[in-house]
């Protein structure tokens, strides 16, 4: 590895041939049963009847015993006075979140009891970071109610340290994201809060839509919490300019969306506008949403964003945003100052304009180097079933639909919630976990996307203890240029594989691998050969 001058300038010219449509396609596996995951989630109820319990879950992708394999963690609401009916009393003591190791042969084993993490409270979302340097990733779960953190002892156990590390936030949180945001070495965490749920008082709504939306409620702001590298956190928000006293927040991502070294973040909230916090420097953000045009969709959508997920779609060298919404979606493309909106001129609207979407994932299925999209639908109030989505990029600005061609999976319907991505069998394409409201997940293997060339790139801080969170991988091969920032925390409610991973078509070696640490240094590899998972650490000092 060695210095390099830079990664990305203004924009990339790519002369790359274009993926074939009609090419045999890979196809996406139900393997749940057969891998072992008995897992159901469940809204704490037998009758789905308020936002809380139709709100979801979502899935966490992490690797907990440093196997080098990824492991599954699962969430589950469960019976609270707040938001369940008295009927809903039998499953008190029921229902609890679930851990499950990878066996490497494609199961997995419920290590939960063992481990420690069933949880005790009503939860949606889950992130996992090394937030003590100790090597292992620890675990946040976000609740209604006191959140919940875990560290990890290292030896298949967690120990429960929300009270002692001021991460019990006792709102109603639903996803966080971790990153060192004052660049003092240690992970800090935001997290986004819903709204303030008034346990069922109000009444007034339209009868079909089984109970009232988000703007029966208030707010709530979301935080951010600086580590202080003793085991405590203390609450940062306003200090950092991140506060939005009106909140109503449901999904984060982090990236640098204006290539200035720096990762921004993208907050999705419902029934109002969304936040483009830039990243300034120094521990201060900058809210930018409205004047770089990544608050609404072109049509001033603003009905219920999800989750968010980024990737440079179109090879220009600057990271676009999905958004999926009830009203069509966005795939908001980043033209350097600002954010245009391509949903119809894509082709997304036709396809995605039918169902209410909620974890869209950008990634490269078939591993030919240009980003498809999968989506999770399901409707927001009812537990009425919709076909989940997925397209696959032409190579020429438009995505085609290729669901039904993928796999008996696509053929049915679901109550669809929280979606994430990682490749848990090692083989070199992206599986997905698909979460259900109040039914059984889909572990989804991928099988096919191998059949083009791939590299996975883990970027690990100093020491290689840590993944190197916010750092720029950039793969060139022949004329085809990629990049993506490390944060898997780009999904609903979920968290995916670390490991940053490139389609690279019929290419049988990278020429160039390099990397931009979050503290502006850069690193370099070469002559890389394909289907492997390379580990760059970055150098002491």
């Amino acid at each position: 590895m060695r210095g390099i001058a830079a990664i990305l300038g203004l924009g990339l010219a790519v002369a790359v041939a274009r993926p074939a449509v009609g090419a045999d396609l890979p196809v996406f596996t139900d393997i749940t049963e057969q891998a072992g995951i008995r897992f159901k989630h469940s809204i704490g109820d037998f009758k789905l009847s308020n936002i809380v319990e139709g709100t979801g879950a979502g899935a966490l992708f992490f690797d907990f015993d440093n196997d080098g394999w990824l492991d599954i963690y699962l969430v589950t609401g469960r019976w609270h006075e707040d938001v369940s009916d008295n009927f809903g009393r039998q499953l008190r003591g029921k229902l609890s979140n679930r851990l499950y190791r990878n066996n490497h042969d494609g199961t997995f084993t419920d290590v939960t009891e063992r481990a420690g993490v069933g949880g005790k409270g009503f939860s949606f979302g889950a992130s996992a970071a090394d937030f003590d340097h100790d090597g292992d990733l620890d675990l946040y779960v976000l609740t209604y109610g006191e959140n919940e953190f875990y560290r990890n002892e290292g030896n298949g156990k967690f120990t429960d340290i929300s009270k002692s590390s001021g991460l019990a936030d006792p709102r109603w949180s639903l996803h966080s994201v971790w990153f060192d945001y004052d660049d003092d070495g240690d992970l800090d965490v935001f997290v986004v809060n819903y709204l303030e749920y008034d346990k069922g008082k109000f009444r007034a709504y339209y009868a079909a839509a089984n109970y009232p939306g988000p703007l029966s409620y208030p707010g709530q702001p979301d935080a951010l919490y600086r580590n202080n590298g003793d085991g405590t956190f203390t609450e940062v928000t306003k200090e950092a300019g991140l506060y939005n006293e009106e909140g109503r927040g449901m999904g984060v991502t982090l990236a640098d969306f204006d290539n200035d070294g720096r990762p921004d973040l993208y907050v999705t909230n419902d029934a109002m506008a969304n936040d483009l916090f830039r990243n300034l420097g120094g521990g201060k953000f900058k809210e930018e949403a409205l004047e770089r045009e990544a608050a609404f969709g072109e049509s001033g959508q603003n009905v219920s964003s999800m989750g968010p997920c980024f990737g440079d779609v179109d090879h220009d060298g600057w990271l676009d945003l999905y958004v999926p919404d009830m009203d069509y979606g966005c795939l908001l493309m980043n033209r350097r100052d600002r954010f245009e909106d391509r949903t119809t001129a894509t082709g997304l609207a036709v396809i995605c304009g039918q169902y209410i979407g909620w974890g869209g994932i950008l990634f490269d299925y078939d591993n030919d180097g240009w980003m498809d999209l999968f989506i999770a639908n399901g409707n927001a109030h009812n537990e009425y079933t919709e076909n989940p989505v997925l397209v696959r990029s032409d190579g020429q600005g438009r995505f085609i639909d290729v669901a039904r061609q993928s796999g008996t999976y696509f053929q049915k319907k679901y109550v669809g919630r929280g979606a994430s991505f990682a490749d848990f069998d090692n083989d070199g394409d992206l599986d997905l976990l698909v979460v259900n409201l109040n039914s059984a997940p889909k572990l989804l293997r991928n099988d096919g996307g191998n059949r083009n060339h791939w590299l996975m790139v883990a970027p690990r801080t100093a020491g290689g203890k840590r993944d190197a969170v916010g750092a720029r991988v950039t793969v060139t091969a022949g004329p085809l240029v990629q990049f993506l920032d490390a944060c898997p925390t780009r999904c609903y409610l979920s968290q995916g594989d670390p490991r940053l991973h490139f389609g690279l078509g019929t290419a049988t070696k990278v020429d160039r691998v390099e990397v931009r640490w979050p503290d502006g240094s850069k690193s370099e590899v070469k002559d890389v050969p394909a289907n492997k998972v390379l580990t760059i650490v970055q150098p002491a000092g």
